[in-house]
């Protein structure tokens, strides 16, 4: 696996961690919980052969990586009760988006 898969993966655990200290740190735990729980989008890549191409952009192959999905998922951070789940969906996205330019800048 690349250093860039590699570094892609970590910032998947790393940034979540990262603003659930920032911005709610009394509750690190759940808020870190909760957005790690954007992770449960790349159960799309279950439908997809190879599941796991590090060199493949998720962002509009994936069925959950969409334009329809990233809408709903903008939705979800508008409740109070599904915000933390709806910033980790979109931090997902904007992670995942974020390596696509990456492997098109170095393709």
């Amino acid at each position: 696996m690349s250093s860039r898969a590699v570094l892609h993966l970590c910032l998947h655990a790393a940034v979540p961690a990262l603003l659930a200290w920032l911005f709610w740190r009394p509750q690190f735990g759940k808020a870190w919980v909760l957005l790690m729980l954007g992770w449960v989008i790349d159960l799309d890549h279950l439908l997809a052969d190879p599941i796991y191409a590090p060199d493949r952009c998720s962002i509009g192959f994936h069925p959950l990586h969409t334009a329809p999905a990233i809408a709903l998922y903008a939705g979800l951070t508008l409740p109070k009760r599904t915000r933390l789940f709806g910033i980790g969906l979109l931090l997902h996205i904007a992670l995942d988006a974020i390596d696509c330019v990456w492997m098109r800048a170095t393709a």
